[in-house]
């Protein structure tokens, strides 16, 4: 699984005009994508992860999620396993199809509530515009 997190002061994910998910405050915008060969332990590793990477500053110290009940929106992202690196045309062969992904996607935001997140969501499969306010800008790609 791979995932691009990012530290924002606000997010949210529309579909066809409708907010679907949206966070407000310090929490993280993390895009998540799947490939062929990842299992729910994965999505569990990732999830405990997420919930507890110290990206926020604190007083002598960085903050995970965990330490302040910051907000997730969790958005699928079958575009994180694209391969561009031959032609001019990514291929999409290393992202899982939606059978094998979404049940990984959903598997993540459920460990994460299982930890006590708060977490929204997009809306899997779908044409999704994303808002958010990067702090910082900070971004970190993770893999598991």
């Amino acid at each position: 699984m791979r995932a691009v997190v990012q530290r924002v002061n606000g997010a949210s994910v529309t579909v066809a005009g409708e907010t679907v998910g949206a966070i407000e405050g310090p929490g993280l915008c993390v895009l998540v994508g799947v490939t062929h060969q990842d299992t729910p332990e994965q999505a569990a590793q990732l999830a405990r992860k997420l919930w507890s990477l110290r990206l926020f500053p604190g007083e002598g110290t960085e903050l995970s999620c965990s330490d302040f009940d910051g907000p997730l929106l969790v958005i699928s992202q079958f575009t994180l396993y694209g391969d561009a690196r031959k032609g001019r045309r990514p291929t999409w062969n290393a992202a899982a199809p939606g059978p094998v992904a979404e049940p990984l996607v959903a598997e993540v935001v459920a460990q994460l509530r299982g930890l006590g997140a708060t977490v929204e969501t997009g809306r899997f499969g779908a044409d999704m515009k994303v808002s958010l306010v990067n702090d910082g800008p900070f971004t970190v790609l993770l893999e598991v």
